[in-house]
Order: structure tokens, then C-alpha cells, then sequence
């Protein structure tokens, strides 16, 4: 075992022992109580008595993500690995709560447990191990904990991270600490990373190249591709759920960050003046900032509603406050601007508005999704501004010329459909992975 593991687990291993004289605090306060003895194991074997047991030769696959993002992503995936292996015992984690809470509402029928992702401390990976007995556990993009990972690699489980990416400040960090990152990538059996240059970045870390592949994005599964002629009724019916008037232009506004709302605003009251019925729905990425962004509206002189204060409300300004809807909602946009980009957080994944068939905008700042936003703009589906000035120019061009939303919006549907398959590339990989392991398994 690595030195650096080793430290590692007898840290881990005194931070749990510093833990247990603290419980009885802890299960004092509603807030946490639940959840944390979850985490550490406290009624997963009750809850596996209740699963039927898996037929002789069936896999148990465990699959893990870390939040609301990476549940999303898994969407597809999951979906693909129950119908490939349709008696499988297929164990779903999240490590936060609204992870745990997506991953109920769109994963359920899919999985037979959904469970708390283990603390990765003493002896309780180990323990989730044991009762879970995986012949894969399989990782989506992120949530790396060396311990638990070093649990899995010496029980020989075979371990596939799957939708792998690297931003610019993880890789810097990455090869920052190699000594300590190279040993845990090292423990998977393969990265499936979602695009070449990802894959170049975790071999310069010093991977051996048969240990990486790309696979690709698996939101470009995710969801069937909207098209343009599709039923006007279903643009209509979300309209109404959501509030809107039915003939008004909408803008939504996915994922944003701080400094980004404001420069909306004031683009959104520059537009109003050539479109007065034009109508936007904002999603900021932390929806706990929405009372804040109500705030800033009002200095700016706009009303805004928020979904979550009442959902029989109507109005041109929606603050989408809610966890799971957004990717729902752009079918019925004009046009979509992607958050993260305007202001330095590295955007966020233009996928989902390009496969609801909707043009899509982002600012200069696209760095952990470089590839796929310079795909979609070298095809047509999607533009780059570097200012709000610019942004306003784009967005007054485009809701002026129907014909060239539509342009872009067949553009970004082709990118979608011409980069499908990846679950299809992944069950591949699954199978072969799932045979060691079972192979594993039996000669335990």
C-alpha cells in the first residue's frame, strides 16, 4: 500500500474515534442526526434484509455520485446498465442531500436502494464494502476519497470512473500533489474521461495510457433531443406550469454565479424596450442565493417571483429556486445563456439546453467544458460573447431573426445527435468489468 495511504487511513481512522465520544451530541440535532448515522452505516444492513437477493450469478453494481450534477449525468447511465443487465442488483450513493433527493426522484425506479454515500473514515468504507459485496463499483466524474478507493482496490473489486473531467485548477492541484493523486487514480481499473484532452491530462500525471480512455460526455444521452417541429401543446403546457404568458418570448438564464445576475438584469431592462413582452426565467446554481437575487431585481426596478413562493403566481421574471427542474424547463426557451461564464467560474455544461434544441449563448469563460462549447460553436449551435454589451447585441440580434434561432437550434440538435452513443461505449467497458468481478467474487 502507498505511504501516502497509509497515513491517510490511520487519520482517518483517529478522526473516526474522535467522532464516536461526539454522537450523542449529534443525535441531538434533527438537522444532522439522520443523515450522518447513515454515512456511517447505522441501518444499511436492515435496509439490504429488504432487497430480494439477487439470483446465483447476478452482479451487484454499486454506482456513486456526488450531488446534483453528477445524479444527472448518471441518468443515463443507470437507465442503460438496468436494461443491459435487467436483474442486477443495482445500489445507488450520493454524498449530499440534494444529491440523495434528485437521486430519489429520477432514480428510483431504476435502482434497488438509493443509500448515504459511506464517510470516508476507519473502518466504515471497509464496512459498506463487506455488506454491499459490488462486483463493480463505478464513480461518476468526481468525489474522490483515497481510503474508500484503496477499500475497493484490495478486495480487488474492479473500479471505472465514468464521465471523468479535469478543470484547470484540479489539474494544476493534481500535478501540484502528484505524489499524493497518482497512487488513488491508480487504484481504478479504468477513467473513462469525457474528452481527449482530459485523457492527456491524467496521463501526464503519470497514469499508464491502458488505464485511460475516452468515452465521452454522458449528457449527450441524457435525454431525447427536442426538436424544433416538435408539438407546440408541450411548449405551451410548460409555459402555463411555469407562469408564463404562452406568446411571449422566453430567455432562461441556467446556473448562474455571483456577479453575473446583475449584468442579466440590466441586459434583460435593455431588451424590454424593443421587446416588452420578452419574459426570463433565471436559475442561479445556488439556490440559496434567491432572496438575494430578488433584491437585486428590485434595485434594478423589476419584480421578480420565486418558483418556490408560490407556484399558482404568474409573471414575466421567474428565480427558478428548486433543485432538478432546469434542464426540463429549456424547451420552451428562445434562448438560453449558459451561468459560470460571464463571470471566472469555468461555466457549465451546454449540453442539455442544445439538446432540447434551443440556440445557446456562454460568455468568455468556458474552461471546464472547452471542448464541447468549441464544438458546438464550430458547428453553429451555440456563440461566445466577452461582455454584457456584447450579450445584449447577440441576444437583441437573435430574438429579431427567427430564422437564425432556428439555424442554430437544428446546429445544436445535429452536435447532440452526432456525439450520442456514449452509454452504448460504457456498457462495453461495464461488461468486461462486471465479469472479473463476479469472477472475483466466487473465488473469495
Amino acid at each position: 500500500m502507498p505511504l501516502f495511504s497509509v497515513l491517510y487511513t490511520l487519520l482517518s481512522t483517529a478522526l473516526f474515534l474522535c467522532l464516536l465520544p461526539l454522537l450523542p451530541l449529534i443525535a441531538c440535532r434533527e438537522k444532522y442526526r439522520r443523515r450522518l448515522f447513515q454515512r456511517l452505516g447505522f441501518g444499511l444492513a436492515a435496509r439490504l434484509r429488504t432487497l430480494s437477493p439477487p439470483p446465483a450469478g447476478v452482479p451487484t453494481i454499486w454506482i456513486h455520485a456526488l450531488s446534483v450534477g453528477e445524479v444527472t449525468s448518471a441518468l443515463p447511465l443507470v437507465r442503460g446498465v438496468r436494461e443491459h443487465f435487467p436483474q442486477a442488483r443495482i445500489i445507488f450513493s450520493a454524498t449530499t442531500r440534494a444529491g440523495n433527493q434528485v437521486a430519489d426522484k429520477v432514480l428510483s425506479p431504476l435502482v434497488d436502494a438509493l443509500i448515504a454515500a459511506p464517510l470516508d473514515l476507519g473502518p466504515v468504507a471497509s464496512f459498506f464494502i463487506r455488506s454491499l459485496r459490488p462486483d463493480l463499483f463505478i464513480l461518476v466524474e468526481t468525489d474522490f476519497w483515497p481510503h474508500w478507493l484503496h477499500c475497493l482496490a484490495r478486495r480487488n473489486i474492479p473500479t471505472l470512473l465514468v464521465n471523468g473531467r479535469i478543470s484547470a485548477p484540479s489539474f494544476a492541484r493534481y500535478r501540484r500533489f502528484a505524489w499524493l493523486f497518482r497512487p488513488m487514480f491508480q487504484t481504478f481499473t479504468l477513467l473513462s474521461m469525457q474528452t481527449k484532452a482530459d485523457t492527456d491530462k491524467m496521463v501526464s500525471l503519470g497514469l499508464d495510457p491502458q488505464q485511460v480512455t475516452t468515452l465521452g460526455n454522458l449528457k449527450f444521452d441524457t435525454s431525447q433531443l427536442t426538436e424544433h417541429q416538435e408539438s407546440r401543446g408541450d411548449t405551451v403546457w410548460l409555459k402555463q406550469r411555469y407562469g408564463f404568458s404562452t406568446a411571449a418570448p422566453l430567455w432562461i438564464c441556467g446556473s448562474t454565479h455571483p456577479g453575473e445576475e446583475q449584468p442579466i438584469f440590466q441586459v434583460y431592462r435593455r431588451l424590454l424596450a424593443d421587446l416588452p413582452q420578452l419574459q426570463l426565467l433565471l436559475a442561479p446554481r445556488n439556490i440559496e442565493r434567491a432572496k438575494e437575487i430578488v433584491a437585486l431585481g428590485r434595485e434594478q426596478g423589476l419584480a421578480c417571483r420565486r418558483w418556490t413562493s408560490g407556484k399558482d403566481a404568474q409573471g414575466p421574471l421567474l428565480i427558478l429556486d428548486t433543485i432538478g427542474e432546469l434542464a426540463g424547463c429549456y424547451p420552451m426557451a428562445e434562448v438560453v445563456f449558459i451561468g459560470g461564464s460571464l463571470a471566472p467560474f469555468g461555466g457549465h455544461n451546454p449540453i442539455e439546453p442544445a439538446a432540447a434544441g434551443v440556440p445557446v449563448l456562454f460568455g468568455p469563460h468556458m474552461e471546464d467544458f472547452a471542448e464541447i462549447a468549441a464544438e458546438l460553436h464550430q458547428r453553429g449551435g451555440a456563440r461566445q460573447v466577452d461582455s454584457t454589451d456584447a450579450l445584449y447585441v447577440e441576444l437583441r440580434h437573435l430574438f429579431a431573426d427567427q430564422a437564425a434561432r432556428r439555424q442554430m437550434a437544428e446546429a445544436a440538435g445535429l452536435c447532440v445527435r452526432l456525439n450520442r452513443g456514449v452509454v452504448g461505449r460504457h456498457l462495453e467497458v461495464i461488461s468486461r468489468l462486471v465479469a472479473r468481478g463476479k469472477h472475483h467474487n466466487r473465488h473469495e
